[in-house]
Order: structure tokens, then C-alpha cells, then sequence
């Protein structure tokens, strides 16, 4: 079987924007990735039917862009630029048709609605206020918008040490509903949530931690339970932990780490996390990763090596095992499959 793969890039050296390939499930390699669509700097995107929805950047300007997915085609149906630095994250709500965008520089929410025709309309701007004790957090730094399970926003602040939720309305507006403070200097970044919708972990880039997080479907509040760290005890050079995943049955959970330049996995056992294994990503920071759609392949992309390596996954025991390495890919910080 062929697994269709997109990857989000920087185009600050020779990429080209967002790049696509196959993985074979049958002898477990990755095709040659090659440019797909012609974008500058599309760091994150994600598939909705036959839509894709990238950050995308134009000179001075930043935003989203919509395109259509038809017969190896990528036709560009509408864009969202305006003066200023780009998203650092896009999401979709099918169920309201709306889009969610990150902006880290900007410690902005911004909320679409996904027309008929495949065109954006701005809905809702939300600007997030407060700072931390780090260099990195002079102010809000929002890194994550998303939706929780019972259809709120989680939004993670990467500058003032928040998790948020926000209700939603019809017509994408947004109402502040919680706010959990983290530790001070955390510098949360980005959160998924278990099968059982009340239990989220949540990755701490400037911490390189991971937390176990008790969400209240009732209230929309998150409660914090446990904190572990994603880097060996003696790691003393810089790190900064970055994209979190977790398996579909909610027994794993996985953390890449940039310095370290690492996978941790870990186990979850009674309600907390186990360290189970670290693995090198054969790369410089690994920026993002992905489980495929049978969950037995985890793909991760090494920005500063313009390279991308894949590991087999025991889907018994979570652990990893490299199966290929050195899969060209120009400055890749987004992975994605279809």
C-alpha cells in the first residue's frame, strides 16, 4: 500500500515550498519527495476532503492559503495575506467549516470560515497578552490553536505560559472560557489529547518536558497532574522539545527533541508517563513527525540536515526502529499524511 505524504518547509535556503511523496507500506521506504506547490515559507498544513490549508508567506506579507487538491493538480483557490510575519499553525473544524491560525510573532488567534467556493473570510482575531521569565518569552507567543473533544479552542502560548479554551460560535467568535498558568518558563507549544477526551499532554519547548493534563468536558478547564522530562538526565547542551504525538489506542506518546536531536517515547502507565526509549533522528533538529495512518511507520523531518528519516513502530511495545534514513527534504518542519 502507497501512503500519500505532504511536507511543510522554510524556504530560507533552497526549498521550494510544500514538497509530496509516497511511503510503501510493503517495503517500508519513502519516495523522493518533490515539490508539490510553489508557496514561500508553507511551515505547517493540514488536509481537509480535497482542500489543503498551508501558512503561507508573500514578501512582506503573511497568512493562509487554500488549495484545491484534484487529479495531481494543486489549484490555489483563495489566500489570507496581510502585512506581517505568517502563522505558525493551521487547523480545521469540519463540523463549523472554520479555520484556526497560530501567530507566534504576533500572539494572535485568527478564525476563517472555509466557503463553499474554497474562499477565506475572516471571522474573529483574539490578541493574547503577558510574558515569562525566559529570553524567548517577551511576550505572547501563541504556537497551538486547535480543537479540544468536546469542539472548544485550546490554544497554547508558548510566551506567557498558558493553555486557554475558548467557546465558539456559530459564526466564529470566540469567548474566553479558561486559562491554566503553567509553571513559569515552561514555554508550552503544542498539545493532543487521549482517546478518553478528559486526558491531553502537553510538550514544554523551553522545558523539554512533557505534561499530563486532566481536561473537564464539563467546564473546559485543564488541571495539571504530572511533568516528566524529554531529555537523559545529563543533557547539559541546549534543547527544545517540539512536536508531540500520540498513538490511536492512547498507550503512547511521542516527543521530538531539538538538540538533543532525539525521539522520546513514552509509555503511559495508570494515568502517567513513562519513559520508554530514546532514539537518535540520524539529523539536526527534528522538527516535526508524524505516525502514518496504520500507525506501524513514524516519519520525522530534520530541519538543519535537510533530511527526513523513518522508523518502524511495535505497535505492542511503542517502540522504534530506523528503517531509512537520509530522505532528501529541504528544510522540513511539517509532516503530514493524507
Amino acid at each position: 500500500m502507497k501512503e500519500q505524504i505532504y511536507f511543510g518547509t522554510y524556504t530560507k535556503k533552497t526549498s521550494q515550498g510544500i514538497y509530496h511523496a509516497f511511503l510503501d507500506t510493503d517495503t517500508a521506504q519513502v519516495s523522493t519527495p518533490q515539490v508539490a506547490i510553489t508557496v514561500e515559507n508553507p511551515t505547517y498544513l493540514t488536509i481537509t476532503d480535497q482542500t489543503l490549508l498551508t501558512v503561507a508567506k508573500e514578501g512582506p506579507l503573511g497568512g493562509i492559503a487554500a488549495y484545491e487538491l484534484a487529479d495531481d493538480s494543486y489549484v490555489l483557490t483563495d489566500d489570507a495575506l496581510v502585512a506581517g510575519p505568517n502563522p505558525c499553525y493551521v487547523a480545521f473544524d469540519k463540523k463549523r467549516a472554520l479555520v484556526y491560525t497560530a501567530n507566534y510573532h504576533k500572539g494572535q488567534i485568527d478564525v476563517y470560515r472555509l466557503n463553499n467556493d474554497k474562499t477565506l473570510t475572516l471571522c474573529d482575531s483574539v490578541v493574547q497578552t503577558g510574558y515569562g521569565p525566559r529570553k524567548e518569552q517577551d511576550g505572547s507567543h501563541v504556537h497551538y490553536t486547535d480543537l479540544t473533544p468536546d469542539g472548544r479552542l485550546a490554544v497554547v502560548d508558548l510566551g506567557n505560559d498558558t493553555v486557554s479554551t475558548y467557546d465558539i460560535s456559530a459564526e466564529g467568535k470566540l469567548a474566553p472560557v479558561s486559562i491554566l498558568k503553567t509553571k513559569a518558563g515552561l514555554g508550552p507549544r503544542h498539545l493532543v489529547f487521549a482517546p478518553d477526551k478528559k486526558t491531553a499532554y502537553l510538550v514544554g519547548e523551553l522545558s523539554s518536558t512533557v505534561s499530563v493534563l486532566d481536561y473537564d468536558l464539563t467546564t473546559g478547564a485543564f488541571y495539571l497532574l504530572q511533568t516528566v522530562s524529554t531529555i537523559p538526565d545529563d543533557w547539559t547542551e541546549h534543547n527544545g522539545a517540539a512536536a508531540i504525538r500520540i498513538s490511536n489506542d492512547g498507550r503512547f506518546v511521542y516527543v521530538s527533541n531539538r538538540g538533543h536531536n532525539s525521539l522520546a517515547v513514552f509509555e503511559v502507565l495508570d494515568g502517567e508517563l513513562k519513559l520508554i526509549q530514546h532514539l537518535t533522528t540520524h539529523g539536526d533538529f527534528p522538527r516535526d513527525f508524524a505516525l502514518d495512518p496504520t500507525e506501524r511507520f513514524i516519519l520525522v523531518a530534520n530541519q538543519n540536515t535537510d533530511n527526513a528519516t523513518l522508523y518502524t513502530r511495535d505497535q505492542e511495545t511503542g517502540l522504534l526502529a530506523c528503517c531509512q534514513k537520509d530522505i532528501p527534504l529541504p528544510e522540513g518542519v511539517c509532516v503530514y499524511f493524507k
